[in-house]
């Protein structure tokens, strides 16, 4: 006997992987040219490969009464009325994208009733394709994938922003004994903390919905957390789509990561 709702959370899934697989291949062919950058705002950068990739998915993933959110998308309010909604980063590490460094992708998620509960993050470039929901697990590279099951603060393999480190921002936690990876794009180091690539991710930087919706709903299908630095829990699909950092690990490591911070 299927669990409720099981039928309809995989056809989510294989809308997610159509699309993801589809978005991948299109951006790996932008990949191999020379592109146009513009700058919505410095350090900001944007390409026609962004916009087709969003194009893309715009036409594929949302159905009649769904609701869209993405980077390269006008917010349209209407979303706020809708139960299921796509939140959406076409091409998440857009800098990495540019510079030729294998740490972007596509990130893809479902959040219904403000909870991502479907998400796909694809890497073609590394071949790294995490795909999972709440109830029915996590995926990698179309393998069951799990949480590494590491507790502790010491030893942890925490993947952080590579710019943050650049800036001096993770000197605060140089003595706490973890190993600090630097990786590009939000949506990709969720997604190999839901894989079991790493053991924790997070970010005290604001953040916007569409760079973490995907990526939360994987760490959540695999059990684990996703939080705020303050260890409350967000809600998704708000009218403003700014997350003021989060922190991605499992259960055990998620509450001596957020004793660390309130530190």
């Amino acid at each position: 006997m299927s669990e409720p709702g099981g039928d309809r959370r995989r056809d989510d899934l294989a809308r997610i992987s159509e699309a993801m697989e589809r978005a991948g291949d299109l951006l790996a062919g932008f990949a191999r040219r020379d592109l146009d950058v513009e700058h919505k705002e410095p350090g900001h950068p944007v390409t026609e490969a962004d916009r087709a990739a969003d194009d893309l998915l715009k036409e594929m993933l949302p159905r009649e009464g769904e609701g869209w959110l993405s980077e390269e998308t006008v917010d349209d309010p209407a979303r706020l009325d809708c139960r299921r909604v796509w939140v959406v980063d076409p091409l998440d590490g857009t800098k990495e994208f540019i510079a030729g460094v294998p740490e972007w992708c596509v990130s893809i998620a479902l959040v219904e009733d403000g909870q991502p509960v479907a998400g796909g993050i694809y890497n073609p470039v590394a071949g790294d394709r995490v795909l999972g929901a709440v109830g029915l697990g996590v995926t990698y590279g179309g393998e069951a994938a799990a949480l590494t099951g590491h507790t502790s603060v010491e030893g942890a393999r925490v993947l952080a922003s590579r710019s943050e480190i650049r800036r001096g921002e993770w000197q605060r936690w140089s003595d706490v004994g973890c190993d600090v990876v630097a990786t590009g794009s939000v949506a990709y180091k969720l997604a190999l903390v839901a894989a079991g690539r790493a053991d924790a991710t997070w970010t005290l930087t604001p953040k916007s919905e569409w760079d973490v919706a995907a990526g939360a709903a994987l760490v959540l299908a695999a059990g684990g957390e996703v939080r705020l630095p303050d260890g409350t829990v967000r809600r998704f699909n708000q009218a403003n789509p700014k997350l003021p950092g989060f922190v991605a690990a499992g259960p055990e490591l998620m509450g001596k990561l957020t004793r660390m911070f309130a530190g």
